[in-house]
Order: structure tokens, then C-alpha cells, then sequence
């Protein structure tokens, strides 16, 4: 057993707790508050003068998928960059526990993280959830069953296959290639749910669960057009989704909220690299939040670039954002997306015991990810001279 004493408990859940105790046995969190008994024999953490946050999520990362240190030339992994539609495509296949972007997110206090195919496809594949866990295999660290669908808008399909003359070329190729193939595999799902004698298809059967509602999409769109069309595509099919980025949503904001649309917001760092991102601001989180919509998550989205999150965060809370609102996006509402509400996100009895423990408040540029704790067990101590 851990007890983790006369810490700031940011809770999530049920506001701050000056002072308190948590206890930790089985890898769950078994007690939390300002008076708690503390068993004999535990093993204790004296947090005094520390945050002690739940750990931090980051609901769109390329960890792994793309590799990390890079090689030259570098092909990542993370792009099947050979047709438009590579639904087939699983992410776990590229997952990595080795990566070195893993121990860098998890230094900044992150615990949990979706990791996926890029965006060079309209539809590339599986991503999946994962723990930022110390191991030897993919298995130790992959949340089974939290499997989503990556698919792709605006100018990076067009520029794959584009120049080389392949459809998409255009926005109207790309909505077109994603209607067909959502089109074939509800045809195809329909023909396996009436019992039809057909032959089976690797290819449509991983869209199967995506035409039935039983697997989320995450669809990457910039532009306002791009993602207003994302959505109509995705009604017309009657998908779950998520709109990834998200860049220009505060040019429809009453649109988003009507849809009560899910969204991941950033990075929000982004230079003019693509015409589609020029829009970027880094106030748009705190325009979300005071037009009323709080359901968003925030994401570094370049692997290792996790650990920069945080500064992220902060950054939006300097453009507005309120810190209430700030912890939620790392922490409960990216755990809601990821459908890992019920086990992390918060600091509540009953929930895996992952922790991260700050030197002050975690999105500050003085502050320092101390200590790490996931499933209950330690996986990070800062030593002096960690980076």
C-alpha cells in the first residue's frame, strides 16, 4: 500500500483537497480526503507543498507510429502512404514500448495516451490506447478493446495523392473516397447481419464496427468547410466521431455546439507550414470555453512532443482559459473521449491509481513533473539532472 500525504489533491472530480491523503493498494485508489487513517506498514509520500494531479492524458498522439529517435532517410510508420483507404491498418503493429517519446511524455506527467496513424490517408487505420508503463511488450501497455478509427480531411490526402494523379485531388475526391468506402462496408455489414452467404473481405470488415456505431472515428480536419463537412459525412453514416485539431472551430462555434460535436483542439503552436493552418490561435480553447463548450481535449499530437503539452495548456490559459478548464482537457475529458472515463481521469476511489505529483502548478514553465505512479506502481522519479 502507498499513501500519499499532505499533498494539494486536484481531484477532477470533487474539487481541490488542501492537505489531504490518498491511498493506493491493488493499483487503485482505495481512499482519498483531509482525514484519513493511514493502515500500518504503508509506504509513504510525503507530497507537503506539492500538486498531486491525476495523471495527464493526451487523447491524439503519433507515439511510436512515426518513430522516435528518427533515421534518414526517415519513413515513419505512421502513414501507409499506398492508398487512400487503409482501414485494415492497426496501429498496435507500430507501437513500440521501447519508444523513446514514451518516457518523455511520461516525465511530464502523462499516464495514459492514444496513439494512431497519421493523416496522409482518408481513412489510415486503428489507433489505440495505451499505458505510459515501464515494458518489455505491447501487450503490458495497450488498453484492450479502446481501438478507434483515424480518417482525414483537407490538404493531406489531397497532396499525397494528388501529385501523382490519383484521387483524392480534391476536397470533393476526398468526401467522395470516404463516402464509398463508409458506403461498401455498410452495404457489406448489412449483408453479414442478414446472414447472406457473402465472401469475406479483410479490407471492409475492419470498417464494419465503424458503419454499426461500435467504433469511434477520429477524423483530422483544420479548416471550418473541412470540418463541417466531416460532420455531415459522419451523420449521413451515422458514425461516432471526433473532430481532430479542430484549428478554425471558432469560426462555427454555434454549429459545434448545436452538434455537441467531441473535440481534440491544437497543436496550438503551429507555424503557417500548410495554407489550413493559418488560422491556428491560441486562444481558441478559451473561446470554446466561453461560448459554452467545454467538452474539448488539448494534444501536442508530434509524439514526444507530449512533453510539452503542459506548456501548451498554459499558454491557453494565459489567452483565457481558466485553470478549472485547463485540467479538465488533459485530464477527465480526453479520458471521456477515449471511452476511459469509468478507470482514469480522475482522482476518485475505485479508479486506477495513476498520479502524477508536481513542484508547483503543472502548467507552469517553473514547474517540474516530480513523480509518477501508474497501476501503483512508481514508473518515474525525477533525479537530479533528468532533462
Amino acid at each position: 500500500m502507498i499513501a500519499i500525504t499532505h499533498g494539494k489533491l486536484l481531484t477532477v472530480a470533487n474539487g481541490t483537497i488542501e492537505d489531504g491523503t490518498l491511498l493506493i493498494d491493488n493499483g487503485k485508489i482505495t481512499a482519498i480526503g483531509k482525514d484519513i487513517a493511514i493502515p500500518q506498514g504503508a509506504e509513504i509520500l510525503d507530497a507537503s507543498g506539492k500538486w498531486v494531479t491525476p495523471g495527464l492524458i493526451d487523447a491524439h498522439t503519433h507515439i511510436s507510429t512515426f518513430n522516435e529517435p528518427h533515421w534518414m532517410p526517415h519513413i515513419g510508420d505512421g502513414n501507409e502512404v499506398t492508398s487512400p483507404v487503409t482501414a485494415q491498418i492497426r496501429g498496435i503493429d507500430a507501437l513500440n514500448p521501447f519508444d523513446m517519446a514514451i518516457g518523455a511524455a511520461r516525465s511530464a506527467g502523462f499516464t495514459t495516451c492514444y496513439t494512431g496513424p497519421g493523416s496522409a490517408n482518408v481513412i489510415g487505420g486503428t489507433g489505440l490506447s495505451f499505458k505510459l508503463k515501464n515494458a518489455a511488450t505491447v501487450q503490458e501497455i495497450a488498453i484492450e478493446g479502446s481501438e478507434m478509427m483515424k480518417m482525414a480531411l483537407g490538404e493531406n490526402p489531397k497532396r499525397c495523392y494528388g501529385s501523382e494523379k490519383k484521387m483524392p485531388m480534391t476536397r470533393m475526391g476526398t468526401g467522395a473516397v470516404l463516402r464509398k468506402a463508409l458506403f461498401d462496408a455498410k452495404q457489406y455489414s448489412d449483408a453479414l447481419a442478414a446472414g447472406k452467404d457473402v465472401k469475406r473481405d479483410f479490407d471492409l470488415e475492419a470498417l464494419v464496427p465503424v458503419v454499426r456505431g461500435e467504433m469511434r472515428c477520429r477524423i483530422h480536419c483544420h479548416r471550418a468547410d473541412d470540418i463541417v463537412t466531416a460532420i455531415r459525412i459522419a451523420e449521413e453514416f451515422s458514425l461516432d466521431y471526433t473532430i481532430e485539431h479542430c484549428t478554425e472551430g471558432y469560426k462555427i462555434l454555434d454549429f459545434l455546439k448545436a452538434k455537441k460535436a467531441k473535440v481534440v483542439i491544437g497543436p496550438l503552436l503551429m507555424g503557417p507550414q500548410k495554407f489550413e493552418i493559418w488560422g491556428c490561435r491560441q486562444d481558441t480553447p478559451a473561446v470554446f470555453e466561453k461560448a459554452g463548450i467545454e467538452d474539448f481535449c488539448l494534444m501536442a499530437d508530434d509524439s514526444s512532443a507530449t512533453k510539452w503539452l503542459p506548456v501548451h495548456v498554459g499558454i491557453a490559459m494565459r489567452n483565457g482559459l481558466s485553470f478549472e478548464q485547463a485540467l479538465k482537457c488533459v485530464t477527465i475529458n480526453p479520458a471521456k473521449l477515449l471511452k476511459l472515463d469509468d478507470r482514469i481521469g480522475s482522482l476518485e476511489v475505485g479508479k486506477d491509481a495513476d498520479i502524477a505529483i508536481f513542484n508547483g502548478m503543472p502548467f507552469s514553465n517553473l514547474t517540474l513533473c516530480e513523480q509518477v505512479i501508474i497501476d501503483g506502481k512508481p514508473e518515474f522519479v525525477r533525479q537530479e539532472g533528468d532533462l
